[in-house]
């Protein structure tokens, strides 16, 4: 949960250095050292990701993306403070959970194509969701589980949405409950991300997903960039490169600022841009630049 909340501000952060700065060379263009830089950055995330893959056997190619503990309904007003206490992993069973009912179960792709995973008891699966807390807020009161059932529910990968078997797990004294994917860590690739100081960030603009077909060599990538086109002050216009790998794709974003050292104000807006592969994506997955993290992909 600590890295999927790093990575929702990321973008954020990132525009706000943007948009306050100024661009990277003369009359908004990129500058080659810098993209150079990029490109160096890209190669070193394709190869900890290509580890990655290897490390999970190679034939692995679920690439969960984002968080994977959900809450289901709101907290009661009452209960405001278990907000807290979840994003810091403060969770615990009050009570026996059980085990799964089968070794394995079924993955579901959006295109109806199937992976069997291994499972997991709801125990463990518990220790997860905490693990993926800050572990802060010592001082806040835990949840308590008071028990689970087999269910599934749908999560963002880099191959597009995807059904997995799933522990929700009911609390005391809340309606509220939590799921969180039941499949064995190890069915995963599970990227180190590259580590990441907001004070001191690296270069690029972070994409936050990717669409494409199954065809295409087109890949387009969203991002936060500033509201307006080069064309105005403050504004600027987006360009794409991929760097590549048999097993994972990375885009860099190249930022065209309307001009040099402009005073601009820190807002930030949804942006879009394209790139064009030497072949079509395949099951390879896509990366941002700046961490080497894989980003959701919908596949049309």
């Amino acid at each position: 949960m600590e890295t999927t909340r790093m990575r929702a501000l990321l973008p954020w952060i990132t525009a706000v250095a943007l948009l306050g700065g100024c661009g990277s060379a003369a009359g908004g263009s990129p500058a080659g050292d810098d993209l150079d830089g990029l490109r160096r950055q890209a190669r070193a995330a394709l190869g900890r990701y290509d580890q990655a893959v290897r490390d999970a056997g190679d034939s692995a190619r679920f690439v969960p993306v984002g968080e994977l503990t959900r809450q289901l309904g709101d907290w009661e007003l009452a209960n405001g403070a278990y907000k807290e206490s979840l994003a810091a992993g403060r969770v615990e069973a009050t009570a026996a959970l059980p085990t799964a009912p089968t070794p394995t179960g079924n993955l579901v792709w959006a295109d109806g194509s199937k992976q069997s995973l291994p499972l997991v008891a709801a125990d463990e699966t518990l220790a997860r969701l905490r693990q993926a807390g800050t572990g802060d807020c010592v001082d806040c009161a835990p949840l308590k589980v008071t028990g689970a059932r087999l269910t599934t529910m749908t999560i963002s990968t880099t191959r597009g949405s995807a059904t997995v078997p799933a522990w929700e797990y009911t609390l005391d004294g809340t309606l509220v409950r939590l799921t969180r994917p039941a499949v064995a860590a190890s069915s995963a690739v599970q990227v180190a991300p590259q580590p990441w100081d907001p004070d001191k960030p690296t270069g690029g603009l972070q994409i936050e997903s990717a669409i494409t077909t199954t065809t295409s060599r087109e890949l387009a990538v969203t991002f936060t960039g500033v509201p307006d086109p080069r064309t105005k002050p403050c504004g600027a216009d987006y360009s794409a490169e991929a760097v590549e790998s048999d097993q994972a794709v990375v885009v860099i974003v190249i930022e065209h600022r309307h001009a040099r050292a402009e005073s601009c104000g820190d807002v930030g807006a949804r942006r879009g841009a394209t790139v064009e592969l030497a072949r079509p994506l395949g099951e390879r997955a896509v990366l941002e630049v700046q961490q080497g993290l894989p980003v959701s992909v919908t596949i049309r």
